[in-house]
């Protein structure tokens, strides 16, 4: 109460000003709650972060719904009808969310879920230059989703039932840049909002958005909610992540708890937890 009296009082609202916050209270109660839930985050493996000045390449934004759509559609004969909820993109976007991106149902598009992601990989290769580090390593044996990121799903499309096009409120990674994917899977877990994508939604949004990954000097894409098991014993102890470098986008997968300055793990935001 005596940090929301000292804020107010260092803004010094007009009446204007007051009636205005007064009438957005919902946005401004998520927005408080975002914020303290970030404060209250533990500190295990707060040793695998650290500072970080890598952004996004110039050129880079986030496109409208409809555009996004139609890239789908047309590389994906699968979604050729699929539906989206057009009135979600009109919501306001909660903190550290920076758009709202179209992400298929992965069933829509192949049987298994590294069946999907490869899917998309190929796609990519078919529109420019890609590498792949982990031909062959998509089988349930080697790659799943987190059970959280799969849960957050389950749950979205629960709320878009009858849709084929999810429109999703994510972020592409400035928000967790220099963290461990282990670190930021701790402070998303806390947050209760938040939680990981996986290789199979960066994926489609890197279809519809080619100029988020341009050059080796940018920030790039961990790929929190997915777990990768390299030696498949049964330890999905790395995660996939996409970068680019020599020219081309190149998938890879490494140890979780490695904190690189020149990548953040991509995530979505649920609007009612």
């Amino acid at each position: 109460e005596d940090a929301g009296d000292k804020a107010l009082a260092e803004v010094q609202l007009d009446k204007d000003g007051i009636q205005k916050l007064i009438e957005n209270g919902d946005e401004f109660q998520s927005r408080i709650m975002t914020v303290i839930r970030e404060l209250s985050v533990s500190d295990r493996f707060v040793d695998e972060e650290g500072s970080s000045s890598y952004t996004y390449p110039k050129g880079y934004k986030v496109k409208g719904i409809a555009e996004q759509v139609a890239t789908l559609r047309q590389l994906f004969p699968e979604l050729k009808d699929a539906t989206f909820d057009e009135s979600i993109a009109s919501r306001p976007l909660p903190l550290n969310a920076e758009g709202y991106f179209s992400i298929p149902r992965w069933e829509k598009i192949a049987p298994t879920y590294g069946e999907a992601v490869n899917k998309v990989l190929a796609t990519i290769k078919s529109k420019r230059k890609f590498y792949n580090y982990r031909e062959g390593q998509t089988g349930s044996e080697y790659l799943r989703q987190s059970y959280e990121s799969a849960e957050a799903f389950r749950k979205l499309g629960d709320e878009q039932k009858g849709h084929n096009i999810l429109i999703v409120l994510c972020q592409f990674g400035l928000h967790h840049r220099g963290r461990s994917v282990r670190r930021a899977r701790e402070v998303m877990n806390k947050c209760r909002v938040e939680f990981g994508l996986g290789a199979f939604a960066v994926e489609c949004m890197l279809l519809t958005h080619p100029k988020r990954e341009a050059t080796p000097e940018q920030l790039h894409v961990d790929c929190a909610g997915d777990e990768f098991a390299p030696y498949t014993d049964g330890d999905f102890s790395y995660a996939p992540f996409l970068h680019f470098n020599y020219g081309e986008v190149r998938f890879n997968a490494r140890w979780f708890g490695d904190a690189l300055e020149r990548c953040g793990s991509a995530s979505a935001f649920l609007i009612d937890p």
